[in-house]
């Protein structure tokens, strides 16, 4: 049986305020699926009630098809998560901490060695098992984090922003073990739409509570972003005016801008300039053009959306 998670009809109030709505989302298979929205949204709230942290004020959350507010210990079985940014004992090594997970979690004895190495080697933390993580950067601490999460051998993960307060290596760190995962369901939040891109093959966009859309990143780009492209060029120089401004004028193109001085970003209509063309035009200008690397939609799907919500 594939995995899944399902909100039906899922809603949190608090007092008068009103932070989910009657969210109905369905996920099922294996895969990555980015959760986005403002802050404020209801993201961390929907995570919480799906890890039975808060309770719903009406409808259901469920985990593989159940309940959480029925049998948190059965839905749970499956499921491993990573709620906001969790400390560890500063006094603890990570084998330490992460055995005392395991016997939490109800990880047979005979077994936990054998996982916490499997889970370290994950995340790559194998040299370090053995240093207090007090020691640790942000850093190496998330990664232990992450570590966590992969002990139960679960069938669905959740991450609320597992990159946040990285710094870019940490990020890269991060976003590689989160790839790894492709055997299971990983639903992750996170305000990185590159990030979400990177790693995601889905997206579920929620705004003041309520369902704006879940679709693949592909279909998303396409019905919102405008059916506009866009690619980064590197080139092996820096970019001149008339490099840039032939490039602005080229007819197709909709919008020209520098990253840095050998970086330019270039916004097109496909409809009118294939990806292909503009490739060989801007290499046929002789002026170092070394890399052309596509760029997402999903800013502008996301800008779009939100938006239309205000």
């Amino acid at each position: 049986m594939a995995p899944s998670l399902e909100a039906a009809g899922l809603t949190k109030r608090f007092g008068e305020f009103t932070a989910l709505s009657g969210l109905n989302l369905k996920i099922q298979g294996t895969k990555c699926v980015g959760f986005l929205g403002p802050n404020g949204a209801g993201k961390t709230t929907t995570m919480k009630m799906f890890t039975g942290l808060i309770s719903a004020t009406s409808g259901t959350a469920l985990i593989n098809g159940v309940d959480v507010s029925r049998d948190k210990k059965a839905a749970l079985a499956s499921c491993s998560t990573l709620i906001e940014t969790p400390e560890i004992y500063p006094s603890l090594t990570p084998k330490e901490a992460l055995s005392m997970l395991c016997e939490i979690r109800g990880v047979p004895a005979t077994e936990r060695s054998k996982r916490i190495d499997e889970a370290l080697g994950r995340v790559k933390m194998q040299e370090w098992e053995g240093r207090k993580v007090g020691s640790f950067s942000k850093g190496m601490k998330q990664r232990v984090n992450v570590a966590s999460t992969l002990l139960s051998d679960p069938d669905v993960i959740i991450l609320d922003e597992p990159s946040v307060g990285l710094d870019p290596r940490g990020m890269s760190e991060v976003r590689d073990i989160v790839r790894s995962l492709g055997n299971r369901l990983v639903f992750m939040s996170s305000h990185l739409l590159a990030e979400v891109t990177e790693v995601c093959q889905e997206v579920a966009l929620i705004d003041h509570g309520k369902l704006i859309v879940y679709d693949s990143i592909e279909n998303v780009t396409a019905k919102f972003a405008g059916g506009s492209g866009a690619v980064k060029i590197g080139f092996s120089r820096a970019v001149d005016i008339q490099t840039g401004t032939a490039i602005s004028k080229l007819d197709g193109v909709t919008s020209f801008s520098r990253v840095n001085d050998r970086h330019v970003l270039v916004k097109f209509d496909p409809k009118v300039l294939s990806q292909e063309k503009l490739f060989e035009t801007i290499a046929g200008m002789k002026a170092g053009a070394q890399t052309f690397e596509s760029e997402s939609g999903l800013e502008d799907a996301y800008l779009s959306l939100i938006k239309e919500t205000l």
